[in-house]
């Protein structure tokens, strides 16, 4: 039974590798026996990054790909040099994401744009680039990141909503595509966890206790919090599991 929850062996696609969530997932991969390639802007902090995992018990291998993901156009070029490193990635996360935090009557263009390439039209242009090699092998995992966003409205949050609004029907949507090829696709929707996206929400205590409080657990979540969700949707052990959003934020969209 134990060996249905395992990923060891398997390859990854980790974009926003370099920080926070995404990061946290991709050391989480390597850690459990995952060839992880990961992608993001910043080769230093992904160098960093690869330093940290071979300092620890990583039984994975790692490579770094710096690469700008806030083009869409790219992402079949971005496929490739994925794939030449340990081969066709078995499981892409999709990490990288913004959130400029403009009201409404703020948002700009390129704002607008900025957000929803990142957060949402690149996730898509990826996975439709890396789907070949995991049809090829009937076997696949497509994981996503929604947010609270996802099904709640924030001040000063609409370009990141309507973004991550998009990430769960794109979510269903690659699901119906692509699962009768063994390719499933899920997302996970963290709740409040202290990175760099997240800086501004933590850097304010009276609301980050706010927050906590509005949890059923009545905390905000650590790193750790997300790694079995994580591993569970990489898995055979979610091999029923498709088309799903998984909210990993203590109780707060129960409220």
């Amino acid at each position: 039974m134990q060996d249905r929850f395992s990923v060891a062996g398997r390859t990854a696609c980790v974009t926003g590798a370099s920080s926070g969530l995404g990061r946290a997932i991709a050391t989480a991969l390597a850690q459990a026996g995952v060839n992880v390639v990961g992608l993001a802007r910043r080769e230093d902090a992904l160098n960093a990054w690869r330093n940290e995992v071979a300092e620890g018990e990583a039984t994975g291998n790692t490579a770094a790909l710096a690469a700008d993901l806030s083009d869409p156009d790219t992402m079949a070029d971005v496929a490739k040099r994925v794939s030449a490193v340990f081969g066709a990635p078995d499981i892409l996360f999709n990490g990288a994401g913004v959130n400029l935090r403009q009201p409404a009557d703020e948002v700009t263009a390129d704002g607008w744009k900025r957000t929803i390439d990142l957060n949402l039209s690149t996730p898509f242009f990826l996975a439709q680039a890396l789907v070949p090699g995991m049809r090829e092998k009937g076997w696949g995992r497509i994981v996503n990141f929604a947010s609270l966003q996802t099904e709640r409205a924030f001040p000063a949050g609409i370009a990141y909503g309507a973004s991550k609004g998009g990430i769960g029907q794109l979510t269903r949507a690659m699901a119906e595509a692509w699962s009768r090829h063994g390719i499933l696709s899920n997302a996970l929707a963290p709740g409040f966890f202290p990175t760099e996206l997240t800086g501004p929400v933590f850097g304010n205590p009276e609301t980050a206790a706010a927050n906590a409080a509005q949890t059923c657990i009545g905390r905000n979540g650590a790193l750790d919090d997300l790694i079995g969700p994580a591993l569970f949707l990489c898995s055979r052990a979610s091999d029923y599991v498709t088309g799903q959003i998984l909210y990993v934020d203590g109780g707060f969209t129960a409220k």
